[in-house]
């Protein structure tokens, strides 16, 4: 399954809004994507990420541009596609009065996985992520944390082919982004894909084997992180700031503190 292409995307853009309120939020973007990739998508905010992902999860479909994905046209065959993924948001909406096994039991259903097949992930899921205490509890109880576990859980159910996450450590301590960090390491080394999108730069740097930078709606970066920096011994978020032309110089920041001096 080595360097197998499972995403094509070519010339793809989408707009928000007509006229002139129109906002074009991807101005051509063509990507190829094989299996096994940990790929890290990052940008500023506003440069068409979230939107990319949302496209690939077939969640928005009135863009522009081809998109494959096993083979399968996004426009014509979004349902099956969306068999293979998984996908993780930044801020979902969980059935807050559901305990985490009724609410994966729910998300098993809807996978047309078995009953018994589904138990068995949501028992060791829990126990994975410390969960096993609370998995009759009903979530409105439970800290953003608990919740983004049952979030992840939920992605991952069904043993995607491809893991799409937004901001997926959002409220989560030390110990449970390192569970996660290992549990995309190990995923992506069966085969899977990971795209994954974050403003965490130390992150994206560690577990990435391919880094995506988006900018105003294109690509204006893509390799791992060693192509990238190239020559300059500069860390990501330096990168970042360098490509993006949003970095604060240290000149900048300290002229920004001297105006909080004073009365």
């Amino acid at each position: 399954m080595n360097n197998e292409r499972i995403i094509t995307i070519r010339s793809l853009h989408k707009t928000y809004g007509k006229g002139e309120t129109a906002n074009e939020v991807l101005k051509g973007i063509n990507l190829d994507i094989s299996n096994g990739q940990i790929i890290g998508y990052i940008g500023p905010n506003g440069a068409g990420k979230s939107t990319t992902v949302k496209i690939l999860c077939g969640m928005i479909s009135d863009f522009t541009g081809d998109i494959q994905v096993f083979g399968y046209d996004l426009k014509k065959d979004a349902t099956e596609i969306k068999k293979h993924i998984g996908y993780v948001p930044e801020n979902g909406a969980l059935y807050e009065m559901l305990t985490p096994k009724e609410y994966l039991s729910l998300i098993g259903t809807l996978y047309s996985m078995k009953p018994e097949i589904t138990d068995d992930r949501i028992n060791h899921f829990m126990k994975y992520f410390g969960l096993e205490k609370n998995i009759d509890q009903r979530m409105d109880t439970f800290s953003k944390g608990m919740k983004q576990k049952v979030l992840i859980t939920a992605g991952v159910l069904n043993n995607p082919d491809i893991l799409f996450l937004d901001e997926p450590l959002n409220g989560l301590d030390a110990n449970s982004v390192i569970q996660v960090k290992e549990l995309l390491t190990s995923m992506a080394k069966q085969g899977k894909t990971i795209f994954y999108s974050s403003h965490l730069m130390d992150v994206v740097e560690k577990i990435s084997n391919r880094i995506i930078l988006i900018n105003n709606g294109n690509v204006v970066a893509d390799g791992s992180f060693e192509e990238l920096k190239a020559t300059e011994a500069i860390s990501l978020e330096q990168l970042f700031a360098k490509l993006t032309g949003n970095g604060m110089s240290t000149a900048e920041t300290e002229e920004l503190l001297n105006s909080l001096k004073g009365e």
